[in-house]
């Protein structure tokens, strides 16, 4: 039978775990990736199918893998192979955990990295380096930075040491701690910097370009990264949620915990976008410009407008602390699994951990250089070219093991586990809530991971292209 209690500890309150665990949530994810995205594909019929995917997708995986670390009450491994036993079943469903574990911490050894990134612009922000700069000079300023690997290992090194620090205090005295002064910290600055946006000339165009759905520049792509990106926000599949879930108290609802936390990642994704595409708008800036949407068009503008060295050293405190509450849920799972299985205790867990996931990082920081010695020629959705470890850690994670990993999680939770038994922990009953969750955690929310699984590897362009003239019909 599962432990009624973790031996880690368990969150003090309700709201201490929704802040956990949107902390986890809200990260580089929607304050980096989600605006740039939403740039590349056209806006606000990208951001409607977003939010449609949260419903279908996000929200009955995120209740399931709550609801398992719950149950559970270990490490995402050893949760997965007690309750595979209880229900009957093979023990190698610990494998789920085992491949969660490894995501986390695969993504957290880039992750960090990328993290580091954000604290060097906030120096750079709050030291004036952007102001007055053209165009190539802010290009310039971002190359010379990822050139340089002594730079990037500093703060890199950095960044994994004020996660160390909070991991290695537990769940009351670390991770709740933090996210108590973290989270709310991170609302405020980004509310101020909404405030100065809708300031600007550009704020009434952003709403109309973020809010007025133009189905004509969709297409089967955008939908499809909508689908990958609504999975991946809410950092499911790769343990941080389970094992966050191991430490809820018992009389929590796990349902009204759960739509709190996707209202709350989803908000402060709009959020980003509400302070971000007014300045891009404002500046004549282009609003799909990538991934160097924040770190080299956001600076040019920082650099142009009144009070940009305030705001923009908010923006990149913003930035870094939505970084470092991801990032502590990613090392975590590898924690708990070292004091359960290895007998060690939570700093030296921590520190075995921290320092094994800082070492493999080393590697993505000498990825970024030209001329780099660390590159992989390989076909990945019809397109050859060389990639260096970031590219390769990001693939094989974000589009690969974090939804094979979602795709079993439902599975486990729809087929595996007992009608009893999940019916005990969301505590629903036998209404039509319940039958809904049911419904999509063992029909919908796998049928469209593995869509967008299938996709990534251009395998259902032949059926797409069958359905061309249709959606083309209907966009018309």
């Amino acid at each position: 039978m599962p432990p009624k209690t973790s031996v880690h500890g368990t969150w003090s309150t309700r709201w201490a775990f929704i802040l956990a665990a949107t902390g986890s949530a809200v990260g580089l994810g929607n304050i980096w990736k989600f605006p740039y995205i939403t740039g590349e594909n056209g806006g606000g019929a990208f951001v409607l199918v977003y939010l449609f995917c949260i419903a279908l997708i996000g929200i009955p995986i995120m209740m399931s893998e709550i609801m398992l670390g719950r149950r559970g009450r270990q490490s995402p491994v050893n949760t997965m192979h007690t309750l595979a036993i209880e229900s009957g079943h093979h023990p190698a469903w610990k494998y789920l955990g085992i491949m969660g574990v490894l995501a986390g911490f695969l993504i957290l050894s880039y992750y960090s990295v990328i993290a580091g990134w954000a604290l060097e612009y906030l120096t750079k922000a709050s030291s004036g380096d952007f102001a007055g700069q053209t165009p190539d000079g802010i290009k310039t300023l971002f190359s010379n930075f990822i050139d340089d690997p002594k730079h990037l290992l500093l703060w890199h090194t950095i960044f994994m040491v004020m996660t160390f620090i909070v991991v290695a205090r537990g769940v009351r005295g670390g991770l709740e701690v933090a996210v108590k002064f973290l989270m709310p910290a991170l609302l405020v600055l980004l509310i101020i910097l909404v405030g100065y946006s809708m300031n600007t000339n550009g704020f009434g165009e952003a709403v109309e370009y973020l809010f007025k759905p133009d189905f004509s520049s969709l297409g089967w792509g955008s939908v499809l990264t909508a689908m990958g990106h609504a999975f991946f926000t809410l950092s499911l599949g790769m343990g941080a949620i389970m094992v966050y879930g191991s430490y809820l108290p018992k009389d929590a609802s796990i349902s009204k915990t759960t739509f709190t936390i996707a209202a709350a990642d989803t908000g402060v994704a709009l959020l980003a976008g509400l302070a971000i595409f007014p300045l891009v708008i404002a500046n004549n800036l282009e609003a799909g410009s990538g991934p160097g949407l924040i770190f080299v068009t956001l600076p040019l503008a920082f650099g142009q407008m009144p009070y940009g060295t305030l705001f923009g050293s908010l923006f990149f405190l913003l930035l870094s602390f939505a970084a470092w509450t991801s990032a502590i849920s990613l090392l975590e799972p590898a924690v708990t699994w070292l004091v359960e299985n290895k007998n060690m205790k939570r700093v030296t867990a921590t520190m075995t951990a921290g320092i094994t996931t800082w070492a493999v990082g080393i590697l993505t920081v000498f990825s970024f250089q030209d001329g780099s010695p660390i590159k992989f020629p390989f076909n990945f959705v019809g397109e050859k070219k060389e990639n260096g470890i970031f590219d390769l850690l990001d693939i094989l994670t974000a589009n690969i093991m974090l939804p094979v990993g979602g795709i079993l999680i439902a599975v486990f939770a729809g087929w595996i586990m007992s009608r009893e038994a999940s019916r005990d922990e969301l505590e629903m009953g036998e209404g039509n809530a319940y039958k809904t969750w049911r419904v999509l955690t063992r029909f919908i929310a796998p049928a469209l991971v593995c869509i967008v699984i299938l996709q990534l590897f251009g395998l259902l362009d032949p059926i797409f292209a069958l359905f061309a003239p249709i959606i083309d019909l209907f966009s018309k």
